[in-house]
């Protein structure tokens, strides 16, 4: 039987340093929902053409291409317009990764999906591992890294599910709130757990 890890953990918590050490350590494909995402609204794909039926043509870019920030400010502040998005793009990358782990040959395979309980995927991976850290650390690298303010970085926290909440859900959870070499010590245990 095949070895899914579902690698999930709150916005900015580390999942990408911990798929790209599973991915150069130990060689393992990594499938990532966000690029299905991307790929799910692309120039002239029916997904995008729904969203501009649904937004107006305001929510592109002048290359006809989708206009992220314009579209994370409107679902990230009205909980009805971010489930509708959700709704319309879920199902594609659940189709998407379902289909990459069937034809994989490879018996272990990483899945990072990061809103993986949010989107109900947790039936396509075997086990879950969750990544954390203190919120107050997960603030300041969203901030840093998407050059977000406090209150636009809090909006999108509180819109996925509670840290602690995925962590209760979890077969394995790795705490990223020290070091790297901390963390990669972790990710090395928890490979060879199962």
């Amino acid at each position: 039987m095949k070895r899914i890890i579902g690698l999930t953990g709150g916005i900015a918590t580390g999942k990408t340093t911990v798929a790209d050490y599973l991915g150069n350590a130990y060689n393992l494909p990594i499938l990532d929902a966000d690029i299905y995402a991307r790929e799910a609204v692309a120039i002239d794909s029916p997904l995008l053409e729904q969203i501009v039926k649904h937004y107006g043509d305001k929510i592109l870019l002048e290359d006809g291409s989708l206009n992220r920030e314009k579209l994370a400010e409107i679902i990230f502040n009205q909980q009805q317009e971010r489930l509708w998005v959700d709704n319309l793009i879920h199902p594609y990358v659940g189709d998407r990764l379902s289909l990459e782990i069937q034809q994989s040959s490879v018996q272990t395979l990483v899945a990072v999906v990061p809103l993986l309980f949010e989107a109900s995927m947790t039936d396509l991976v075997t086990e879950i591992w969750v990544v954390t850290c203190s919120e107050k650390q997960q603030i300041e690298r969203l901030m840093q890294r998407n050059q977000l303010n406090l209150e636009q970085a809090q909006a999108r926290i509180s819109s996925q599910m509670p840290l602690s909440e995925k962590k209760k859900r979890a077969d394995i959870v790795l705490d990223n709130s020290s070091t790297v070499e901390k963390l990669l010590q972790q990710i090395d245990i928890a490979i060879f757990q199962k």
